[in-house]
C-alpha cells in the first residue's frame, strides 16, 4: 500500500499524464470489468468501492496537507461506476474542502455516461466534474470484441455526445496498433468514422504495448496476434489523422509509449501535424527507441 501524502492508497496507481498535479482521490479500486486482453493495469486488484466515511476522511486529510488543491482527479479506473445518489456526496465534500477549486475528472465508459439522464450530468458539472477520460482505444467493433472490451462503439460515441451536451468534456484515447497487422486498415478506417462523429474536446494517441501476463501478449507468444512496428504505428497515426474532420480539437500524442511525440489543435495544425508524421514515417525525423512491445 502506497502512502499518498499521509493518505492511504492501494497500487497500482493508474492516472492520465495530465492529471500529474491533481489530487489523485481513489474512490473505487480496480476495474469493474477488468476483461480487456492489453490491459495489465488492474490485473489482481479486485474491485470495490471505497466506503463513503474512508473517501470523506481521505478528503479531509489532504485538505489539512493543501487546502489551494485546484484540480482532482477521482482514481481508479471505474469512479462512474457510481450512481449519482453515491457520487454527489462525494463531489460536495470536495467543493467544501477545497474553495479554490475548477475542475474534477475522471476515467469514464460509454454505457455509465449513457446510463445517466442530461439533468443528472449536468448536476455532476454543476459540482465541478468536468472532464471524462474516454478509452474508444478504436472505432471497430469487431475489434473490441477481440479485444474483450466491454463499451461498445456505439455507447462511446453516443457517451461522449451526451457529455457534450452536458457541457463535460471528453478526452479520448485512441490505442494504436490494436487491430495488429491484420486489421489495421479496419483500425484506421472505424476510428476515422467513430471520431468525426464524436468530435471529441481532447483527443490522444497512445501505442499498443504487450504486457507480459496479459492475454493479448500469450496471444502474441503463441502467434496469434502480430503486432506492427513503429513505422507502422506512425502510418496509423497519419492516416487516422488525415481522415479526420474534426471542428475543434486538441490533439496529443505525447504519451511515452509514443515514438514521434506530437501536439496542436485541430483542424489549424492538421497540415503541420502530417507533415510531421510524414517525414517520421520517411526517417527524416528522429524517432524514439524502441520501447519494448514483447518483441
Amino acid at each position: 500500500m502506497l502512502y499518498y501524502k499521509n493518505m492511504p492508497i492501494i497500487e497500482p496507481v493508474i492516472r492520465p499524464p495530465a492529471e500529474a498535479n491533481s489530487f489523485l482521490l481513489q474512490i473505487t479500486t480496480g476495474c469493474s470489468a477488468n476483461t480487456c486482453t492489453f490491459c495489465g493495469a488492474y490485473k489482481g486488484k479486485p474491485f470495490k468501492v471505497k466506503p463513503l466515511d474512508e473517501i470523506l476522511g481521505d478528503i479531509q486529510s489532504y485538505a489539512n496537507y493543501n487546502p489551494k488543491v485546484r484540480k482532482v482527479f477521482l482514481m481508479d479506473g471505474d469512479a462512474l461506476v457510481l450512481n449519482n445518489s453515491k457520487l454527489i456526496p462525494i463531489l460536495e465534500a470536495l467543493n467544501q474542502a477545497f474553495p479554490r477549486l475548477t475542475r474534477i475528472a475522471a476515467y469514464a465508459n460509454g454505457d455509465q455516461i449513457c446510463s445517466r439522464t442530461n439533468e443528472e450530468l449536468k448536476t455532476l458539472v454543476s459540482l465541478k466534474l468536468k472532464l471524462f477520460y474516454i478509452g474508444l482505444e478504436t472505432g471497430s467493433q469487431e475489434i473490441l470484441n477481440d479485444v474483450h472490451k466491454k463499451p461498445t462503439v456505439a455507447e462511446m460515441v453516443q457517451g461522449v455526445i451526451a457529455a457534450q451536451k452536458a457541457e463535460i468534456k471528453s478526452s479520448v484515447i485512441v490505442l494504436l496498433g490494436i487491430g495488429g497487422k491484420e486489421k489495421s486498415k479496419l483500425h484506421i478506417q472505424e476510428t476515422i468514422k467513430a471520431l468525426n462523429v464524436m468530435q471529441p474536446k481532447l483527443l490522444s494517441f497512445l501505442s499498443l504495448m504487450l504486457v507480459p501476463g496479459t492475454p493479448l501478449y500469450e496471444e502474441y507468444r503463441k502467434g496469434r496476434f502480430n503486432p506492427i512496428d513503429s513505422k507502422d504505428l506512425l502510418i496509423e497515426s497519419y492516416e487516422i489523422l488525415k481522415g479526420l474532420d474534426c471542428k475543434q480539437t486538441i490533439f496529443r500524442c505525447n504519451h511515452a509509449s509514443n515514438y514521434l511525440p506530437l501536439e496542436g489543435r485541430l483542424p489549424a495544425d492538421k497540415d503541420r501535424l502530417l507533415r510531421d508524421l510524414s517525414e517520421g514515417i520517411s526517417g527524416k525525423q528522429g524517432l524514439k527507441p524502441e520501447l519494448f512491445r514483447g518483441l
